[in-house]
């Protein structure tokens, strides 16, 4: 049996997304700047890809703007962001647990001039709202906090940080990364005091390559890609129409049995924590099972390194993580884990099980019984 839990990493594309994908490549090719019938063809995919995604955000049209994927979304709103309203003051917040896609541009606009914040989090991965609290300023033009964390599932209250950023520093951006909460959780960014919010398509059975950023019409920010001035001039270069249709096929996909499929995550999250519980020193790190995000559960295998266990299991056809596959192979020791104060060993026997809703009981029966089995030998053989 093959089980695929890395699904935080990428997931399997729906075979609606791929056959759009591949009619968008092989018939209905046009360039969507084309003025001919082809173009105008291809156009109506990128047009009807926004209007699903609009719909599912309950925002306008051209509050869209559709990126490469997520890494260029976040970097588009912090230093575009940050750029095009550094008249207003030059102190950004983030988390000391953000994705690189946010902490390195972070560090970057720190090079230009910036100043930068580092909120720290609990024990389970929560931005501490008192924190927050005490480093807002009127000169804050932008805090960026992640929506679902991706190496232990911790959701962060985006409504309570929104109210407060708003409320403290008027003049201030608050940008989302919900790369791992887009398809999980319903997202309504004017309800919910969002500003920008990043979107990946791969993460939710779309096509890798390819996101989008929303920008809230008031919202100011200066483009990164210049050229051809598409989308408005926000973001030059060709459409990449398979792309955007792929992923507008897959987003309402996704949202159609949104429900359904998180508390199916749910209870395969629930099912495997219960049999973990059974082999002795494995921990749950992060949120209450129920209280974190539906399709993420990192667990400790205390005395077994993560890298082990990792190449052991895809022996026997799991694929799991041991990190986050959006850095480079290079393992560093996770920033996430030590911002929530696990010691070294602990850090070094943290893996990441990852569910979409594709996933089954009997998958999960299997991770299971080969775990039974495979722990206790891999720490016999770690003690020699």
């Amino acid at each position: 049996m093959e089980v695929y839990f890395d699904n935080s990493a990428t997931t399997r594309c729906y075979d609606s997304v791929k056959d759009i994908v591949v009619k968008t490549m092989t018939e209905d090719f046009g360039n969507p700047s084309a003025m001919h019938l082809k173009g105008v063809e291809a156009e109506k995919y990128v047009k009807e890809a926004t209007k699903i995604i609009a719909g599912i955000l309950k925002v306008q049209e051209k509050e869209i703007l559709f990126t490469s994927g997520g890494t260029e979304s976040d970097n588009l709103a912090l230093i575009g962001g940050a750029l095009a309203n550094k008249r207003n003051g030059n102190h950004i917040i983030i988390t000391s647990v953000e994705h690189a896609a946010v902490s390195q541009p972070a560090l970057y606009l720190q090079e230009q001039g910036f100043e930068i914040t580092y909120l720290p989090v609990d024990v389970q991965g929560r931005v501490k709202m008192s924190a927050l609290e005490a480093v807002l300023r009127p000169d804050t033009i932008m805090v960026s906090t992640m929506l679902v964390n991706n190496e232990v599932g911790a959701v962060m209250p985006v409504e309570e940080i929104a109210k407060m950023v708003h409320e403290k520093s008027p003049k201030a951006l608050y940008h989302v990364d919900a790369i791992q909460g887009f398809g999980k959780y319903h997202i309504y960014p004017k309800r919910m005091g969002i500003d920008l919010l990043a979107v990946s398509g791969h993460k939710i059975h779309g096509p890798k390559g390819v996101g989008f950023l929303y920008i809230n019409e008031k919202v100011k920010i200066i483009p990164q890609i210049l050229g051809g001035g598409q989308q408005s001039g926000m973001r030059s270069g060709t459409d990449n129409v398979p792309g955007i249709a792929g992923l507008g096929v897959a987003a309402g996909q996704i949202y159609r049995n949104l429900d359904e499929n998180v508390e199916h995550m749910y209870q395969l999250k629930e099912h495997i924590a219960k049999g973990l519980s059974e082999i002795e020193d494995i921990r749950i790190n992060g949120m209450p099972l129920r209280e974190g995000a539906p399709q993420i559960l990192s667990i400790s295998v205390m005395g077994v390194r993560s890298e082990v266990l990792l190449h052991s299991l895809e022996d026997k056809g799991i694929y799991i993580s041991a990190g986050s596959a959006c850095s480079s192979h290079k393992r560093k020791p996770s920033a996430t884990l030590s911002a929530m104060g696990m010691s070294k060993d602990q850090i070094e026997s943290t893996v990441r099980l990852s569910f979409c809703e594709e996933n089954t009981i009997e998958e999960a029966d299997y991770f299971l019984d080969t775990m039974k089995t495979l722990v206790p030998m891999l720490r016999r053989y770690s003690r020699k």
